[in-house]
Parts: structure tokens; sequence; C-alpha cells
């Protein structure tokens, strides 16, 4: 698999980084049995896969820093943190640097290559700009911290409010930032940005319920119909989706979600999650098969490009 250079960073990645949240947290939602998450992580090292991202709200950062320790120098991991209490309070700048070294401790590893934020929202953002920022800037001249980064909350900030205003700032290598054919708004709104200022890019929602269950898409569609996204006539098929799958170089709606994603202008990486070795081995497949056809993308921003108020989950 080729490396991508991950903005203006010197980090070379793989265009597909294995996800380590999202709803299978590589298995362990379902099972407190770690060795099937550690199955996922060497398949992950097996297919050529060097991008691991965690948090310490997953509970898999252990999981990764058992298996990529020994291939440290090789792979590059990224990680986040929250930085309210349970109460709602932002933390005091102690318990972010805390937090970093008890990540660095369940990674096995004294540095992170990417140490974000996790899921900032629009009024979050001036604080962690003042107060957490300079904090984390004196981790990165230990060594601690190699770049720092940013996600978002695509779910409750479908339309990038935070990163419009976090991208131009310049103290962010590493956004991490929601993108599918069901709501492509980041096109315009966040990845135009990255390219000016060099900032690399981890996709995140290439595919979500909405894209992975057909009855939950046509809830999506039903309700951006009523929001005005949709044109109505889209709906009048059952299948609102038949041009896509039943195109010969298409092979089902999850490959073509992740096509779609993996060669936007301004994406550096595509994550993908789950607990399942054959579900990875697809979602490969799929990151590193050929663009979609042309036409295929055209429809498809025909049908939803519209679309700002939801996520895909």
């Amino acid at each position: 698999m080729d490396h991508v250079r991950l903005g203006r960073t010197d980090l070379m990645v793989s265009p597909v980084g294995l996800g380590c949240g999202g709803y299978s947290r590589l298995g362990m939602r379902e099972s407190k049995d770690s060795s099937t998450a550690e199955g996922v992580v060497k398949h992950a090292l097996d297919l050529g896969i060097n991008y691991f991202d965690t948090a310490r709200a997953y509970g898999t950062e252990e999981v990764v820093g058992k298996i990529v320790h020994c291939q440290r120098s090789e792979v590059v991991i990224s990680t986040k943190t929250m930085f309210r209490d349970k109460d709602g309070n932002y933390m005091p700048v102690e318990r972010l640097v805390d937090s970093l070294e008890k990540s660095l401790a369940r990674l096995n590893t004294d540095y992170v290559d990417v140490f974000s934020f996790h899921g900032v929202m629009p009024h979050d953002l001036d604080h962690c700009l003042e107060v957490y920022v300079p904090v984390l800037q004196q981790q990165i001249q230990l060594g601690k911290i190699r770049y720092l980064g940013i996600t978002e909350n695509f779910r409750d900030d479908p339309t990038h409010e935070m990163l419009q205003g976090a991208v131009p700032v310049g103290c962010f290598d590493v956004a991490m930032v929601g993108f599918n054919f069901l709501n492509s708004g980041a096109r315009d709104r966040v990845f135009r940005d990255c390219l000016r200022h060099d900032v690399g890019t981890q996709v995140m929602h290439a595919v979500r319920r909405a894209l992975s269950n057909p009855a939950v898409l046509m809830q999506n569609i039903e309700q951006l119909i009523s929001t005005g996204e949709i044109e109505k006539g889209v709906a009048s098929n059952d299948d609102p989706l038949k041009f896509l799958t039943g195109h010969p170089e298409v092979k089902s709606v999850i490959e073509a979600a992740y096509r779609y994603c993996r060669y936007e202008p301004g994406v550096s990486l595509v994550l993908t999650g789950t607990g399942s070795l054959d579900h990875l081995t697809s979602n490969v497949a799929a990151l590193t098969a050929p663009p979609l056809p042309g036409e295929l993308i055209e429809e498809l921003d025909r049908i939803f490009g519209k679309v700002r108020s939801v996520s895909g989950d």
C-alpha cells in the first residue's frame, strides 16, 4: 500500500487508517475479551495499514500499544483526549497533561505521533486555543507529542463550524473530519482550507448506519425531503441508489462510499473500523480500489449535494 504525507507533517501514512473506536471499538464493545481486537490490529498491519487512531474514551489504547509496540518506528499512532469532566466542566490543565501521560502508558510508548482534542464543538474552540494548546505545545517540546490535532463532533456539528474556525489558526497539524456522500459539505467548508494551510486530514463517518443499512438510509432521505435538502422525487423509488449498485464497476453501497471519500482532494486518509477480519479485508479492498466513475460522483452530488444537517449515523 502506497503511503502519503500527512499534511505538513513528516509522517508518511497509509491512505487507510484503522479506526479503533466507532460502534465496534475493534469488537470490544460487545466483548471484554481483547483477543478479537488484537487480531484485528494484527490483520491491519498485515494488510499494510500503518495508521492507528484510538482514544482514551474508546478503551482500545492498550490493545493498540500491545500489538504495534514491536514495530513502533514503522507505525503512526493517533490518540485523543477529552477536555471536560463528567460534570461538563473544562478540565484543569494538569488533568489534560495527566491524560496524555496515561495514554502514553496504555499505548506502551514514550511519544504519540498525533495528539488531538476529542469532539470539539464551536463554543469549545477558544478555550482549547487559549488554555490548552500552549500546554500541549510544551509537551511537543518535551518530545511526548509530535503533532497536534483536533477532531470535530460531526453528529452535533454537521456544518463543520468548529473546523472552519480551527484550521486557519495554524496550530493544528491534523484534523479529523466527518465526510461521506450523504453529507459532502466538508468539500467546500473544510478541505479547501486544509489544502491551503497544508493540514493533514483523517476522514471519519465514511460509512455509518445510513450507508450500511438501507432502512436507515430511507429514514434519512425522508427526513431530508422534509427539510428540503433532497428533492422529493428521489424517494419515489424504493431503491434510490440503484444507479450506483447496478453499475458494473461497483460492488456495493459500502464499497462505493469508501471510494467516494478516498480520492477527494484534501483527504489524506480514510478511517475504517470493525471487529471483523473479513470486514477489514473488504474495506481495505474498497479503499484501495480505483476512484468511482465520474458520472456516479456527479449523480450522488446531484441527489445529496445540498445535505448539511445529518452525519449519516
